[in-house]
């Protein structure tokens, strides 16, 4: 009969903590990928003070949030269709669900991970999302380094 101690002693360690911890990380890197190119398909479409706010470590309503504006319902129209398509090209994801697409004047993608808050002023100035995530860290992007390729695909 074979020692019981000694049978633990010759398995593996593995650590199912470790390795929820890595495909979290994985996840959040990601989530953060698809939040940029949610920023530069909203940039393609000549949308104003883009950013990005993170907010995995303060709630549970996703990871990041896209904030952007535009100044026409048009332009908020054209500006949700193209994150639409370069997400879904890019990512073969659509949106769980999207409000405001008939007035035009806030559209919300909700992809699970990444929520896209596309405003006109007025509105962005009234909802002040950036006031109230106020603790959530804004992720640093220049929109200007996205190569052609990332632009297009």
């Amino acid at each position: 009969m074979s020692n019981p101690s000694n049978l633990a002693a010759n398995q593996p360690t593995v650590s199912p903590l470790a390795d929820n911890a890595k495909t979290d990380s994985d996840d959040l890197a990601a989530a953060k990928r698809m939040a940029i190119d949610a920023a530069i398909a909203a940039d393609d479409r000549k949308a104003s003070d883009i950013r990005i706010l993170q907010l995995s470590d303060i709630s549970y309503i996703a990871d990041f949030f896209v904030i952007v504006t535009g100044f026409s319902n048009t332009q908020v129209r054209a500006i949700s269709r193209n994150i639409e398509l370069a997400l879904e090209e890019k990512w073969q994801r659509q949106p769980l669900r999207t409000e405001g697409q008939t007035e035009g004047s806030w559209i919300l993608q909700d992809y699970g991970e990444i929520i896209v808050h596309i405003f006109m002023p007025d509105e962005r100035d009234f909802y002040d999302l950036e006031a109230f995530w106020g603790h959530a860290t804004e992720v640093d992007f220049d929109l200007t380094e996205a190569s052609p390729a990332d632009r297009n695909s």
